[in-house]
Order: C-alpha cells, then sequence, then structure tokens
C-alpha cells in the first residue's frame, strides 16, 4: 500500500529529487508499459536524423524567447 508523503515537510531541494526519481522511473518504464506511442519515437529519430544531417540547428533559449516575441509582434 502506497503511504500519502507529508509534501508539506519536505524542503525544495527534496522535492526535486523526489520528482528527478520519478521521472527516472517512469521514462525507463514507459515505453516497456506502452506509455508512449510509436508515432513519438518514430518523430524522435527523424529529428535526431535532421540534426545529424546538418538540416536542424539548436539555438539557446534566450534566442528562441526573441524569435517568438517577435513573430507575436508581427502578427
Amino acid at each position: 500500500m502506497l503511504e500519502a508523503l507529508d509534501l508539506h515537510k519536505m524542503s525544495i531541494s527534496d522535492k526535486f529529487l523526489m520528482m528527478e526519481e520519478l521521472w527516472e522511473d517512469l521514462s525507463q518504464n514507459a515505453s516497456a508499459n506502452g506509455f508512449s506511442p510509436q508515432w513519438h519515437y518514430d518523430e524522435l529519430m527523424k529529428r535526431e536524423r535532421k540534426v545529424q544531417d546538418g538540416e536542424l540547428k539548436f539555438s539557446a533559449l534566450s534566442e528562441a524567447k526573441k524569435r517568438l516575441k517577435n513573430s507575436i509582434h508581427e502578427n
């Protein structure tokens, strides 16, 4: 049986550590339990190939934000 956690007594760092552990466990077991549909994996593989082939590039978050703000102001 699962015991309830007293989240109010946990520190922020402990909460983040718990989230990281949960995410790690979920991500390792997601594909085995059919959590993620196949098209998610297919799309990730397609994008990874495009990055390797130089067709896609990564941007710094600050640059991406700037582009988004500019596109919003243009419309």
